[in-house]
């Protein structure tokens, strides 16, 4: 029988652990992964006593107190805290979501938290997001019109053109669908993945844009679109609500249409 192993630096190992402090009544222990490189040892999970009257509902309350009075050293990524930037998305409790949005009081036992899945991690809670938005530049996401604007206003859609962006430019490509994707798991080089292909169709629907033909020419390839198998982990994990295997759907519907 063939025998699989992890390379010995990739084994993750137990790390420290910090207390609660003295009379907390309201302890809820979070264990976070963590790895630096600056030094040469393996990932570990640390393991930190929140009291909870301490610190906000939400996981990214916890992560910000952990780092302002437990342990300085911690690193991740955080701005709006509002649900809008994407920064603070990660792996919590099993699911990819954003920190902010994610209620402490949602977690039964203790709360995991990890990286984003199947990236290169910069430090501690931080992905590269390198080749995600190397990807992302490829689609060339702004309008493109031959038309010029009219001289005294900004160019018009009705309300149904309009409608057709709903459930595409809310998007904030906070890349939870994308690392949620075992398509993109295994041909992330080549496969686009949920995020960017609901970015794409997001371009693909404005009525203002004149280049459909070129965006579709674009995504003509055995990898870049059609390694979407329509599993629909990126659906369920999206925390905006969106449905990009939906999106996904409709830009292959869009190849079957202009080829007769």
């Amino acid at each position: 029988m063939v025998e699989f192993a992890l390379p010995k630096n990739s084994k993750i190992k137990k790390g420290k652990t910090f207390a609660a402090p003295k009379g907390a009544k309201k302890v809820k222990n979070f264990k976070v992964y963590r790895w630096s490189p600056d030094d040469k040892e393996n990932p570990h999970i640390d393991e930190y006593q929140i009291d909870l009257a301490q610190c906000g509902p939400m996981v990214l309350d916890a992560l910000i107190h952990i780092k302002n009075d437990v342990d300085s050293t911690l690193s991740f990524r955080r701005s709006c805290r509002e649900g809008i930037c994407g920064s603070c998305a990660m792996n919590i409790d099993g699911t990819n979501t954003l920190a902010c949005l994610k209620p402490i009081d949602e977690i039964k036992g203790d709360a995991k938290v990890y990286p984003l899945p199947h990236m290169e991690v910069v430090k501690d809670l931080i992905p590269d997001l390198t080749r995600a938005y190397a990807q992302y530049a490829s689609i060339e996401p702004w309008l493109k019109s031959e038309t010029p604007p009219p001289p005294d206003r900004e160019r018009l859609q009705s309300p149904e053109e309009r409608a057709k962006l709903d459930g595409l430019y809310e998007c904030i490509l906070c890349f939870c669908c994308t690392t949620s994707c075992p398509s993109y798991w295994w041909n992330g080089d080549r496969y686009l993945g949920p995020a960017i292909l609901l970015q794409a169709a997001r371009w693909l629907q404005d009525s203002r844009d004149e280049a459909t033909g070129e965006r579709l020419d674009n995504l003509e390839d055995p990898f870049r679109l059609y390694r979407c198998h329509t599993i629909m982990n990126c659906t369920n994990t999206c925390p905006k609500g969106l449905n990009p295997a939906k999106a996904i759907a409709e830009t292959k519907q869009m190849m079957v249409k202009r080829q007769g």
